[in-house]
């Protein structure tokens, strides 16, 4: 049972809110001009927490390799306006990873934390498009701070 929500809740997810089957792209090779894609199928199901200041998104991806499990925790800093974005790894269950934190604008997301990357420092970025019927999501990381992108993962969302 979902507990209630608070008046003041923003609403930037609440496209998101939902059971939905996920095709995924995954871009083979980061950072050597890989154009090779790997394509599988997920599932995710989100729902509100924190009284309407957070969400949880459960997912099950269907890797190529096997399934594995995943989770998404987004919080909103009403002081800010801004939400963060972390990633849990049921591969590697004791380690967050660094949270993405942004805003939407016109309904597009755009979320950016600094990271390493195979000890290469990275600008990673996170779009959400919560303007399509299908909602989507892409994750891009960047070497240069920013004035370069490669996008390495693309998501879209179908109803369930």
């Amino acid at each position: 049972m979902p507990l209630p929500r608070s008046a003041h809740a923003p609403n930037d997810f609440d496209f998101i809110i939902g059971d939905w089957v996920v095709k995924h792209e995954r871009l083979r090779e980061r950072f050597t001009g890989s154009e090779v894609w790997d394509e599988f199928d997920g599932l995710s199901s989100t729902s509100k927490i924190l009284g309407g200041f957070g969400n949880l998104e459960d997912n099950l991806l269907r890797y190529p390799a096997g399934d594995s499990r995943a989770v998404a925790l987004r919080s909103y800093n009403p002081g800010t306006g801004q939400w963060s974005i972390w990633w849990l790894d049921g591969r590697n269950p004791s380690s967050l990873d660094t949270p993405v934190t942004g805003a939407f604008e016109n309904g597009i997301g755009t979320f950016l934390a600094t990271d390493t990357l195979d000890g290469i420092p990275i600008v990673v970025r996170f779009i959400w498009d919560s303007t399509r019927e299908d909602p989507t999501w892409e994750q891009a990381f960047s070497t240069d701070d920013g004035s370069t992108w490669e996008t390495n993962w693309r998501m879209r969302f179908i109803a369930a």
